[in-house]
């Protein structure tokens, strides 16, 4: 087990519930080794419908946004269908015993659990992340111990106790999961150094203290998500999964649309089907206010304003808006760090910018992802093949979703072969180990058993082509003069 000196200390309470835990899951481990895959799989659904149902689900969903103050209830329901699709991908694959095989290799892998994970949970998803990680981390056979955000962390206890309760009615141990009650900064940063596996989703701070925790560590990277429309776009296609993306739980996730680069033909009537979709355009004057509320002079994302209705950002900006407004459009005037709207929002706004040429596009998609975002995800609407691979060469992100509302789709949908997660993973470019969503197999340690095939060696001449020389590889006794 991992295991680093804790960057602040927590205090004795803290310390003797965090030593509680870690016996206790250490003890739950040893009894989850021992079950097959058609147990390990019953476990799965029952955690899972403890949480997803509709009725429970809609009580979390409540229960986490009367807490935290962020988000909204109509979006964030649907989010109980991630936990059906993490179930899905989940069933669908072994992680007991012999997990693949491949015979021309001659390999057989086998799954092993890799034991306690330290999971982070964010304040926007206090409810679905530990779901989530809770499906996968015992479908590989671990055990979990959640550290919820203080700000939603009632929300996070409530579903770790009913996962809780639907093992033990299984008959298995429930502290395969549990969840810390007196949590802050220093308690998680306690939990990572000591856990085996870190599952860091959330604020980039804390990601950075998952990496530099000495413990093995999956984290994501910060969003700005990105989206070009071209001149071949299905107009009402691309705005209604704007609006779709853009409004999911008022804009709190990573993913949700930011910025909207449009070809100069079509930009008046994508504007026009954006209001039409529920968009309100902002004035340069509420633009220039809405800016003195989002962000403070060094341009510091403000926290007050993130993830709430589009009246409430209004509001703080002050001014007002129709009350039937989906989301706030505003003009690009920039690109770069100097101006904030090109920059990850977090909440009901979106930027739009105009191009003209292809290329044109790519360098503002470049350019975008430099203020922010690199390594998450961008999009595009679009029906030409050419447009779509140029993007998919060019585009520093680790996915990219093609005429799809990103927020909804790029962490797994029904509708796409994406993982289903709620853990996106960044690459180097947002400074993270792996450059795709996180599932079943970063759960797993994976034993490779290795037998003879018959030699597979290629020729020198096959290997090194035109720069193979065989008189450099002759001995030199052979070649000295008789």
């Amino acid at each position: 087990m991992a295991a680093t000196e804790n960057k602040k200390p927590i205090t004795e309470e803290q310390q003797q519930e965090l030593d509680a835990a870690l016996q206790r899951a250490g003890k739950a481990l040893a009894v989850i080794e021992t079950y097959d895959q058609a147990r390990i799989d019953r476990l799965c659904q029952a955690v899972a419908w403890a949480v997803a149902n509709k009725r429970t689900f809609s009580t979390l969903v409540e229960m986490g946004i009367a807490e935290s103050g962020l988000g909204d209830a109509e979006s964030r329901m649907g989010k109980r269908m991630k936990i059906r699709g993490v179930l899905r991908d989940a069933l669908r694959q072994k992680s007991v015993g012999i997990i693949e095989e491949v015979p021309e290799k001659g390999i057989v892998k086998y799954g092993k659990p890799a034991g306690i994970v330290a999971c982070i949970v964010p304040t926007t998803n206090p409810d679905l992340t530990p779901a989530g990680n809770a499906i996968y981390a015992i479908k590989a056979r671990d055990v979990v111990i959640f550290s919820p955000h203080p700000r939603s962390k009632k929300t996070s206890f409530e579903t770790v106790r009913l996962m809780r309760e639907a093992l033990a009615r299984e008959g298995a141990p429930a502290d395969i999961l549990q969840c810390l009650t007196k949590v802050n900064i220093p308690m998680s940063q306690a939990l990572m150094a000591r856990a085996d596996l870190i599952i860091a989703t959330g604020g980039q701070p804390m990601v950075r203290a998952a990496y530099s925790s000495g413990t093995p560590a999956y984290g994501v990277g910060a969003g700005n998500s990105t989206m070009i429309i071209d001149e071949t776009a299905n107009i009402e296609e691309a705005a209604r999964n704007t609006r779709l993306s853009k409004t999911s739980d008022f804009g709190s996730g990573c993913s949700a649309d930011g910025n909207l680069i449009i070809e100069a033909g079509i930009f008046d009537r994508m504007l026009a089907q954006l209001q039409s979709e529920g968009g309100y355009l902002a004035s340069g004057t509420e633009k220039a206010a809405l800016r003195r509320v989002m962000w403070d002079d060094e341009n510091h994302r403000l926290p007050d304003t993130v993830a709430i209705a589009p009246q409430r950002l209004a509001a703080a900006a002050g001014f007002s808006i129709p009350a039937d407004r989906k989301f706030i459009i505003v003009l690009g005037d920039g690109i770069g760090k100097e101006y904030p709207f090109s920059g990850e929002k977090l909440t009901t706004l979106l930027a739009v910018y105009k191009y003209q040429g292809f290329d044109q596009a790519l360098e503002m998609m470049r350019a975008i992802y430099e203020v922010g975002g690199k390594g998450h995800s961008c999009g595009i609407y679009s029906f030409n093949q050419d447009h779509i691979h140029r993007l998919a060469l060019a585009a520093p992100v680790s996915r990219i979703m093609v005429r799809q509302p990103q927020s909804k789709a790029n962490a797994g949908a029904f509708n796409n072969g994406m993982p289903m997660t709620s853990s996106l993973g960044c690459g180097t470019w947002g400074g993270n180990i792996v450059s795709e969503n996180v599932h079943l197999k970063h759960y797993l340690n994976t034993t490779w058993v290795s037998v003879p095939i018959k030699e597979d060696r290629p020729s020198d001449e096959e290997l090194f082509g035109t720069f193979y020389d065989p008189a450099l590889e002759a001995d030199e006794a052979a070649m000295a003069p008789s």
